[in-house]
């Protein structure tokens, strides 16, 4: 039997991280090579992830490959070698790859494995069936420009192999025209036994940093143990910046321009500070938010002007004016923010204008104007519509400043953040719940604290398809790039102009380049700038898209789609299909949407100081889950339908009484899931099944088998059952139901999965449909068996894949689908 396929999801920030695990921490598994290269050429990084595997046993199994990829990276390449034949993933439109997972899923195999790593990253995770005592390779590739943040650029290498490994290497490239002014190697696997297993050489436009620990060094660490390295590889450089005009780089028909200039006085700003103190940010939040700020305020010139807005259903400002950051304004507005204390519910509309009202009241000339926003949850009084939100923002702002917006946690509406964000010139983050928050909140606002140019403008002469070439702010420590192709290739240089404003006055940047420079490069590289060119068009496309409506944002989604399918990109627009040796095995490789997590943070408690006090309110998919919400697929539809089923119940899951088959669902409490599920067949084989274990009764005899046991098939009279790691596989005469064991933080619990049943049988239950038909008639109405039901389009996590990806459906009635009440599915005893 085949292991069940995988549906593999991407991430990051510039992160590398890679381990291959096998699936028993035994010796039969032999990571025998493991190398991470690492090549970055004017700060575009190409990084290759090799594992060289061997099965040790006289028998086939199955060897897995995880490794963690950066948010910010877009996948290139995937492949698998066994016995000298590679099969490589080939990436697809989206709908094209989204055929196939279907296909899988009805199939009856797994479509998805998404484990979610921390803040920046996912573990793509596959698996191969390998025959005895045989050798497969895997080979990743990934790319990303580098992001210049307070004055450098940070490479993370995170090593996690889950064994030692005999021939461990990792090989980082770094190449810099105008040269490397710094470079520091830190981190966990910098330290202790370690740290002579990193060599750092330097040249005047390169550096390579080699860690080559020995199987010995590779258990010394400080989180490493007898099953390898834990830990990671810090390495931040910057360039040497002489010309003030940037830098200029011409390849193969193609240019990328770096402008970051240094010698320039910094110009006063003016900051609003718009925070939330709705009842959500009680506790831990607004005690992190307070710290942050006493610190941000400690760090204001005395030439710039601020203000203070806190805002739950009301709104309310320190001072109704911008004043200097002199010391006793700062003083008392520190005692103000010492008083801050969460409460009522969330008017994001009025508090927003009313920062922008602060600045049309009180206009600074020369200077730079700057509105962030801090939210924990949806908007939730007043206006409440987030797309009126948005207009009546942007219609106030008028493009004269930007509005940063930071998302505390994850039951924020961070899509609505995102893109009011980027109608308003600015960006959105996330700040994490972690003990680290307020270091998050004043990380962000070091990046916006020293404007030196406004109004930017960059043109140049002979060339086309440009990236961004107007920005609202240029701030220290920031990079603006940008990149286009050249028109003429038979032109000989190219000329570039940067006009800006600087503390009030303008200015000019005017430089010309040869286009005969040869840059060197290694060869595999060498296409390096036109990559660099298609990755940061993709990127800017895909913002563009969230903005634009009509016919404009379907002709930039189709623009961003072709150059990822030339470039071979995984992006949101596309998947990378991988097909297996196993026949009909086949994986789907995602881009996931930011802050899709696997496992959340939980959610903040809060007081009510008011009797009006209305909590935020909360996406049914997110932590504070009261129903169980169930997916059913469509009929000729490629949206499926879902609907909720309230919390506790004990529900008939299954049935077919000529068959003397049924399922049944036991919930409690306000618990995700299942806690028990039993199955009943004819009048002697009873299955229970809980958190702990699997119980099988004859009438006469029981047997217990435990989770987390190895993979094992037990047959017990007509009864199939196949234990995996997390899942049971149920198969009595054509019906086949898999029970899939969820372990979220505290939160364990079963859910159940229909894979095979008869056809041209009508079975009952909750999960007795096998698809429903549907027709959009109008916005968020749809035409159920001839009558009109309201819609949402929704998030919910798809419990029936052991991964829990996170999907998109149509939200009904119970009603409209089950035909009956939620009373006519439940039973009374198990």
């Amino acid at each position: 039997m085949t292991r069940p396929a995988l549906r593999l999801i991407l991430l990051g920030f510039f992160l590398i991280s890679a381990s291959s695990a096998p699936v028993k921490k035994t010796q039969d598994v032999n990571i025998y090579s493991f190398y991470i290269n690492s090549t970055v050429t004017s700060r575009y990084a190409t990084t290759v992830i090799t594992s060289r595997v061997a099965n040790r046993l006289n028998e086939s199994q199955e060897i897995f490959f995880e490794v963690k990829i950066p948010k910010n990276a877009f996948i290139s390449k995937f492949r698998m070698t066994i016995d000298g034949k590679s099969y490589d993933g080939v990436v697809k439109e989206k709908a094209d790859a989204q055929q196939q997972y279907s296909q899988a899923v009805s199939q009856g195999q797994s479509a998805g494995l998404i484990k979610s790593v921390g803040r920046t990253l996912e573990e793509f995770k596959t698996s191969v069936n390998v025959a005895a005592l045989s050798k497969v390779t895997f080979e990743l590739t990934y790319e990303e420009l580098l992001t210049r943040r307070l004055g450098k650029y940070e490479l993370l290498i995170n090593a996690q192999p889950m064994q030692t490994v005999a021939d461990f290497k990792i090989d980082v490239h770094i190449h810099e025209k105008p040269g490397i002014s710094f470079l520091e190697v830190t981190g966990g696997l910098s330290t202790n036994d370690l740290a002579n297993a990193i060599k750092t050489t330097r040249a005047e436009s390169d550096a390579w940093v080699t860690f080559y620990p020995t199987r010995e060094q590779q258990t010394k660490c400080k989180d490493c143990d007898e099953n390898g390295l834990k830990g990671d590889l810090l390495i931040t450089y910057d360039v040497e910046r002489q010309n003030p005009n940037g830098e200029m780089k011409v390849s193969n028909g193609y240019f990328v321009h770096n402008f970051a200039p240094s010698d320039l006085p910094r110009i006063a700003k003016n900051v609003v500070f718009i925070i939330d103190r709705s009842g959500s940010m009680h506790g831990k939040k607004i005690e992190q938010t307070r710290l942050a700020l006493l610190k941000i305020l400690s760090d204001l010139s005395e030439d710039d002007h601020f203000g203070l807005i806190t805002f739950d259903s009301r709104v309310d400002l320190w001072k109704r004016e911008l004043l200097k950051a002199t010391k006793a304004n700062l003083d008392d507005a520190k005692s103000f923010v010492q008083e801050i204390t969460a409460r009522g519910a969330t008017d994001i509309n009025a508090a927003v204008l009313e920062g922008v009202n602060m600045f049309k009241r009180q206009p600074q000339a020369g200077s730079a104007s700057i509105l962030i926003l801090l939210t924990d949850g949806d908007p939730t009084s007043g206006e409440t519509n987030t797309e009126r939100i948005m207009s009546n923002v942007r219609k106030a702002i008028e493009s004269k400043f930007p509005l940063y917006c930071l998302g505390f946690g994850y039951d924020v509406n961070f899509d609505f953040l995102t893109k009011m964000s980027l109608e308003n010139n600015g960006v959105a983050r996330r700040i994490y719940e972690d003990s680290d928050a307020d270091l998050q909140l004043q990380g962000f606002y070091d990046e916006v604290a020293i404007p030196l140019l406004t109004d930017i403008q960059l043109n140049y002469i002979g060339v086309s398809n440009l990236t961004q070439t107007n920005f609202a702010l240029y701030f220290n420590g920031s990079e603006i790039v940008v990149s286009g192709q050249i028109t003429d290739n038979n032109v000989e240089s190219i000329s570039t102009e940067v006009i800006a404003i600087s503390k009030g006055s303008k200015v000019t940047y005017q430089n010309t380049v040869t286009t005969k420079d040869v840059i060197d490069v290694p060869s595999e590289h060498e296409d390096f700038v036109e990559r660099l060119w298609a990755y940061l068009t993709v990127k800017q496309l895909l913002d563009k898209h969230v903005l634009l409506e009509g016919p404009e944002k379907e002709a930039v989604k189709n623009e961003a789609l072709k150059l990822s399918l030339k470039y071979q990109f995984v992006t949101p627009l596309t998947s990378m299909v991988v097909t297996k040796p196993q026949e009909g095995d086949v994986e789907v490789a995602d881009k996931p949407k930011e802050g899709k997590e696997s496992h959340r943070p939980p959610v903040s408690s809060y007081h009510q100081d008011y009797d009006d006090y209305k909590p935020p309110k909360r996406v049914p998919s997110r932590s504070a889950v009261r129903n169980n919400r169930f997916l059913l697929p469509a009929d000729g539809q490629p949206k499926p339908l879902c609907f909720d089923v309230p919390i506790p119940h004990k529900l008939k899951l299954l049935q077919d009484s000529a068959l003397g088959f049924s399922m049944n669902g036991k919930s409690w409490g306000s618990k995700t899931g299942f806690q028990q599920i039993t199955i009943h067949y004819k009048t002697n084989h009873h299955l229970t099944i809980n958190t702990n274990s699997i119980n099988y009764n004859d009438g006469q005899n029981n047997v217990q088998y435990l989770w987390g046991q190895e993979p094992s098939q037990h047959d017990h009279e007509g009864i199939i059952l196949i234990l995996r790691d997390n899942e049971m596989d149920v198969t009595i005469g054509s019906i086949r139901v898999v029970i899939v064991l969820h372990k979220k933080r505290k939160d364990v619990f079963l859910w159940p999965a229909v894979w095979q049943q008869p056809k041209n049988v009508t079975l009952s239950g909750i999960l007795g449909k096998d698809k429903i038909s549907y027709e959009e008639i109008q916005e968020s109405t749809l035409k159920i068996m001839d009558n009109d039901v309201k819609a949402s389009w929704v998030e919910m996590t798809d419990y029936r894949i052991a991964s829990a990806p996170v999907v998109r459906c149509w939200l009904v009635p119970f009603q409209a689908v089950m035909n009956g009440e939620i009373s006519d599915f439940t039973v009374t005893h198990m």
